[in-house]
């Protein structure tokens, strides 16, 4: 078996400019062009152009607006995958939605499935209904977007027919609230242990227009729930980290908890 190669990745806790995603923008690409040249993926916080909610009506997107120009200018430049989310409009619909920019311009999206109700996200955003995993060198990366993060069925990793598993690194990009911090850093570890798979949350700092407090806690575990890297409380912080596949086969070739896991079937979640 070829060894695939190790992953450098670029986090970037930042807190956000609220509903001004020119100043965003001028923000991250500052912090981006700062970066070594040799990262292989920059990782972005949820909504990371107008922070967390806003009026989708004002400031969603098309698929192809200013702020994708923007992410594919990015990518192009560092010669690295670039993802976060922002509000799009596709169709009369408003999504939350993730964007895998590749430096040759294509991309991938995946539209927030669990939508937060209890905060009023799923009045104006869609649900999405689609998984996404993305292969970067060789790797298979499963990104999602913040309240995804609390369903774990919606998370779980497989062990396929081939013995191969479905993605080796899970991303959740978020503006999750300094008030459930807790949760937010042990359901990461979980993630990690339960699913044998590195996993990277990259959360937001600083305070919002509405007044939430964001403390970050973005953190890169490994397949052992050990936690490789984590931001200060409350601080803008980049982070350049590099995980290895050779030890991650090594756990899961000693350790493959892969081969008693229940298996299952995701219904069709189309309307």
């Amino acid at each position: 078996m070829q060894m695939k190669p190790d992953v450098k990745i670029a986090w970037l806790q930042a807190d956000l400019a609220w509903e001004n995603p020119k100043a965003n923008r001028k923000y991250f690409e500052a912090q981006i062009q700062s970066l070594d040249k040799d990262c292989d993926l920059i990782v972005l916080p949820e909504t990371f152009t107008t922070g967390f909610p806003v009026d989708p009506k004002q400031f969603a997107e098309p698929e192809n607006g200013e702020s994708m120009d923007w992410m594919r200018q990015m990518a192009e430049q560092t010669g690295a995958v670039v993802c976060g989310s922002l509000l799009i409009e596709t169709n009369g619909f408003f999504s939350n939605t993730l964007i895998w920019m590749r430096p040759d311009g294509s991309f991938e999206r995946y539209d927030k499935r669990h939508v937060f109700s209890m905060g009023g996200e799923n009045e104006s955003i869609k649900a999405g209904t689609k998984q996404l995993t993305a292969e970067l060198k060789g790797w298979k990366i499963r990104p999602m977007v913040c309240y995804d993060l609390r369903f774990p069925v919606w998370s779980k990793n497989r062990l396929l027919e081939n013995g191969d598993f479905e993605y080796d690194l899970a991303i959740y990009i978020a503006n999750w609230p300094a008030v459930r911090s807790y949760p937010w850093k042990q359901l990461l570890i979980a993630r990690a242990i339960e699913n044998l798979a590195y996993v990277l949350g990259v959360n937001r700092v600083g305070t919002d227009g509405p007044g939430n407090v964001y403390s970050g806690d973005s953190m890169l575990v490994d397949f052992k729930g050990g936690i490789l890297a984590m931001a200060k409380e409350g601080e803008e912080q980049t982070f350049i980290e590099s995980i290895s596949m050779r030890q991650l086969q090594a756990f899961r070739q000693k350790f493959n908890a892969g081969l008693d896991w229940d298996r299952f079937k995701l219904y069709d979640l189309q309307e």
